[in-house]
């Protein structure tokens, strides 16, 4: 009982993190066209995904990485 537990607990984070990190993400997608820091809340979103998923991880790696070459 403990493992089903432990694995619904994980579960539910994560599903909290995802729900939090696509609607940041989105906010942050809809202030391209809306007045607003989006080029501040998009990253953000992808820092509360790169938490529980790896695809967010290496995305937000490559944006980081192409904002510091501009920023030389």
């Amino acid at each position: 009982m403990n493992a089903f537990v432990s694995k619904t607990i994980k579960q539910a984070k994560k599903l909290v993190i995802s729900v939090i990190g696509f609607t940041v993400l989105l906010i942050g997608l809809a202030m391209v066209v809306l007045p607003g820091p989006a080029f501040i809340v998009m990253p953000i979103g992808l820092g509360i995904l790169a938490a529980e998923f790896v695809w967010a991880r290496k995305f937000l790696e490559k944006v980081r990485n192409k904002f510091q070459k501009r920023k030389k």
